[in-house]
């Protein structure tokens, strides 16, 4: 539809008046290009954004997908090696109860074993003293007879804790020497090597036999005990008795090894422990 607004008028020469119709001004172009324009930028804009978080997200979930993948992946192929470890290990477990369960029953045989053994030597202990009308002694192999008792004399070096503890594994104890004959008797023996004794004073200070009884002080060599503190031999002093050489008492650094003499209790026995 055609209105007035799309003609203008001008007068010729002769002042006659003429309309005439003229294309829309340029700054209504103007207007109408600047309406569409903002439109248009902001779609390219929000255009843009979508596409940069597009792809920003492709990437993000690509970057964390291939972790996960990955993760999976390795998960499926250990997963087989630590079920068949696991299998291996309950295997070996199971062997491992077995064969415990076969020791300990072999231990307690041989338990079983050596209760029988000294109830047979305690057996034809007493048939050979009935026999010899209770004279003489009756000793285990290895053991040496001397008024009722049975004394061993080790040839093993051990410290002298481990002495102590040895006897009593033999029903027996460290020597304990109360008489002359006993002394003579023992020293016999030991001279001329060294021999751990059931003495020391580690426990209260004085000196006193395994058996807690005191014992007053003779036939030490002379000077000692000198509880002499550089030995060499680690954190202690000079709490353990041993014979020496010559027979006569001599304090020592209880780690030392030496043999022992050991008397058997059950057999009213005396054991001495060597101490080379």
């Amino acid at each position: 539809m055609t209105t007035m607004d799309q003609y203008h008028y001008v007068k010729d020469q002769n002042g006659s008046t003429l309309w005439i119709k003229t294309p829309p001004t340029p700054r209504l172009a103007v207007s109408r290009f600047r309406h569409w324009l903002f439109p248009a930028v902001t779609a390219v804009i929000l255009l843009t954004v979508i596409i940069i978080l597009g792809a920003s997200s492709k990437y993000a979930c690509v970057f964390l997908l291939m972790p996960y993948v990955g993760t999976t992946a390795f998960g499926s192929l250990v997963r087989p090696n630590i079920s068949n470890d696991l299998h291996q290990l309950k295997l070996a477990v199971g062997k491992n109860k077995d064969q415990l369960t076969s020791v300990t029953k072999t231990l307690k045989k041989l338990s079983v074993i050596d209760s029988l053994s000294k109830s047979v030597a305690a057996i034809k202990c007493t048939i050979k003293l009935i026999l010899n009308n209770n004279a003489g002694d009756c000793c285990p192999v290895g053991w040496t007879g001397f008024e009722s008792s049975c004394y061993f004399f080790s040839s093993e070096s051990q410290s002298w804790n481990e002495s102590r503890d040895w006897c009593e594994t033999q029903q027996a104890h460290l020597i304990i020497l109360h008489t002359d004959k006993q002394w003579d008797f023992v020293i016999n023996q030991t001279i001329p090597q060294y021999f751990w004794v059931g003495l020391s004073d580690w426990r209260t200070g004085s000196w006193e036999w395994v058996d807690q009884t005191l014992y007053t002080v003779e036939r030490w060599k002379p000077g000692q005990p000198d509880n002499w503190a550089h030995h060499g031999h680690g954190p202690g002093n000079e709490d353990c008795a041993h014979l020496h050489n010559d027979g006569r008492l001599n304090d020592q650094h209880c780690s030392i090894k030496e043999p022992i003499v050991s008397p058997d209790q059950s057999l009213h026995p005396v054991i001495t422990v060597n101490l080379s």
